[in-house]
């Protein structure tokens, strides 16, 4: 029996040999690697040499570290709220009984399959001034003054707000089939139950769907923290980090400090801390759901 089931284990292990080998060279040797980076002077030539914990005392001290992890929270703090009331919202338009059901389940899922360059530049060309889009509109249904313009991308608030509106076009399809797939798992007959008592839609809501909504709306949360703070491309192609850096998220500066200034060791140190935030925040929600269970 016992060498049966060793037999099995070594089958099952040459069965995962492949994948463990591929995700070892490109996932945790990379990572063994960055650590080791973040200890050193380190160029894209060569290693330089060591300088222990110099290059995180250096980004506890860098005011344009902070500043970068500061705008990546604002994105996360306007976006994450959003994507999750948004998201619930599309799917439950798209899981009531209509005939436009399937219409409205592709076209609220579709922007998802762009590539984040496609979608960036498409929100370049929405934004602009004179020749977008969303102006364009603006001044055909008069509420924008014939000869004015809004400057989307080139003033602060304005440019949170046409990353924010981009990026939740754009991903909110992920969430909308997490939350519709979550809904089409809770039985008819606790609707049915609940209508013969006389509950109107309002507390089908309240008192069933989203309760039952609630453990996949923990995971997406942490999910979408997670990639908010790990937000580049759109700003980058839309905004550039500007105006005057005020929205260059931090995955920005690592990859302007690593590649653009030659200096990958200080890069590593700043990706360690960003994953030490994440995992903490993760720890943190973690923490706090268990707690709300056992209350």
């Amino acid at each position: 029996m016992k060498m049966n089931k060793l037999r099995a284990d070594v089958q099952a292990l040459l069965f995962l040999l492949p994948f463990l080998v591929v995700y070892f060279l490109f996932t945790i040797w990379p990572m063994i690697k960055g650590v080791e980076m973040s200890f050193y002077k380190w160029t894209l030539i060569k290693k330089m040499k060591h300088v222990g914990f110099g290059n995180y005392e250096r980004m506890f001290q860098d005011h344009d570290f902070w500043a970068s992890i500061w705008h990546s929270t604002i994105f996360v703090i306007i976006t994450t709220p959003l994507m999750i009331v948004l998201a619930i919202i599309l799917a439950l338009i798209a899981n009531r009984n209509s005939r436009l059901q399937r219409f409205y389940r592709s076209v609220f899922f579709i922007p998802s399959i762009l590539s984040v360059a496609v979608a960036s530049f498409l929100g370049l060309f929405l934004f602009q001034p004179y020749t977008g889009l969303v102006n364009s509109l603006l001044h055909l249904v008069k509420l924008l003054p014939e000869g004015s313009e809004i400057f989307w991308l080139t003033e602060t608030n304005l440019a949170w707000i046409a990353i924010s509106l981009l990026t939740l076009w754009w991903t909110v399809g992920f969430n909308f089939i997490l939350y519709l797939s979550a809904m089409q798992d809770v039985p008819d007959e606790v609707y049915e139950a609940a209508r013969l008592d006389g509950a109107t839609d309002a507390q089908l809501f309240w008192k069933i769907t989203l309760p039952l909504l609630s453990p996949i709306t923990k995971t997406i949360t942490m999910l979408q923290i997670i990639a908010s703070f790990k937000v580049f491309m759109q700003i980058y192609v839309m905004t550039g980090g500007g105006p005057l850096d005020q929205t260059r998220p931090v995955i920005q500066l690592i990859w302007q400090t690593g590649f653009r200034k030659n200096d990958l060791g200080y890069a590593a140190a700043m990706s360690y801390m960003l994953f030490a935030i994440l995992l903490v925040l993760s720890g943190l929600q973690y923490w706090v759901n268990n707690r709300k269970e056992a209350n």
